[in-house]
């Protein structure tokens, strides 16, 4: 087996990248537009991103990799946003995926998006996706995960699809993306314990994170007998108001209001803690000193576990390199 590079595009703050390099790749080219992102991903990779706009890449400067590896933005595809899908100008961007893909023919590309890309537009929206990724020559996978089934107390899903160049494809009864791994959090206590694990000591929790008494008061006022709810607990208040305490967080959001997610119905989840949601090792760091800027950034990350599996998967299928590098997270959280 050889060691494998891959395109990191979209990169954001390095989640994919984070899954990848932990299976043995070399990322040798990288593109993102977020000037944070940028400085979290260069500050933590130890390297500048190669690209900042999508749209000026010529596929003549991409280096040639092994894997191509997209999660290109959401918000046209999330019942969150407007829905306009492929006519929308960040839906849009995916043909710069495309134009990289027929040129520079990757073995296999892992491109990630939300749920919902699957029913935008009855479903035409993602047909012309996945034709598209077809016709550059592609068999094309698709699975909806959740973070949940790979360790972390996040309820996420997101539409992951897989794509093996034709002449090396699997069949489709031998290859399937991976739905769970070993640390699946299948029962209340697993997640409860999940979420132990990941929630720092209170003694520790700066005061700035807790939401201010009326707020408390008012979540307390939402549930049943607030005294009778387990801990911890994430509390998440939906847009039509009602009040929900969960043994696991609900999906991370780049923007929301701001107390819609607090642990124990008391504060919000620290810096650490959104990173520990998403499965980042310990090593990771953002300057937690504007919080709306580090929700933001980890709202818009990818779940490094789910990943992670599904990169063994890939490597598995193309006989790479798959030794493991030391990128572990927290509790049931590490990549197994």
């Amino acid at each position: 087996m050889s060691r494998f590079t891959f395109a990191d595009l979209f990169a954001g703050i390095g989640g994919t990248r984070a899954a990848y390099e932990a299976v043995g790749g070399e990322c040798v080219f990288s593109c993102e537009i977020d000037e944070d992102a940028q400085e979290v991903y260069e500050r933590n990779w130890g390297e500048p991103i190669t690209e900042d706009d999508i749209r000026n890449v010529d596929a003549d400067i991409v280096p040639p990799h092994d894997l191509l590896l997209a999660c290109w933005p959401c918000p046209s595809f999330s019942r969150m946003g407007k829905l306009d899908g492929l006519k929308d100008e960040r839906g849009m961007l995916f043909y710069h995926i495309v134009q990289i893909l027929k040129e520079k023919q990757p073995k296999a590309f892992m491109l990630e998006n939300v749920k919902n890309l699957r029913f935008v537009k009855d479903g035409t929206a993602y047909e012309t996706v996945r034709g598209a990724l077809e016709e550059c020559g592609y068999t094309v996978f698709d699975e909806v995960l959740n973070a949940l089934d790979f360790g972390l107390p996040q309820h996420r899903e997101r539409l992951i699809v897989v794509g093996f160049r034709d002449d090396i494809a699997p069949d489709e009864e031998s290859f399937s993306v991976p739905t769970e791994n070993r640390a699946k959090l299948e029962t209340e206590a697993d997640q409860r314990k999940a979420l132990t694990d990941i929630l720092e000591n209170s003694s520790d929790v700066d005061e700035r994170y807790y939401a201010s008494e009326k707020v408390q008061s008012d979540r307390r006022e939402s549930v049943n007998d607030a005294s009778t709810i387990p801990k911890p607990s994430v509390w998440h208040e939906n847009r039509a108001g009602r009040v929900t305490a969960r043994p696991y967080c609900g999906t991370l959001r780049a923007s929301s209001s701001w107390h819609y997610m607090l642990v124990n119905g008391k504060r919000n989840p620290t810096v650490r803690e959104l990173l520990r949601l998403q499965g980042f090792p310990e090593w990771f760091n953002i300057d937690d000193s504007n919080r709306s800027r580090a929700r933001r950034l980890t709202g818009n990350t990818v779940p490094v576990p789910m990943v992670h599996t599904v990169a063994k998967a890939l490597m598995s299928e193309l006989d790479l390199d798959g030794t493991s590098a030391n990128i572990q997270g927290t509790g049931t959280a590490a990549l197994d």
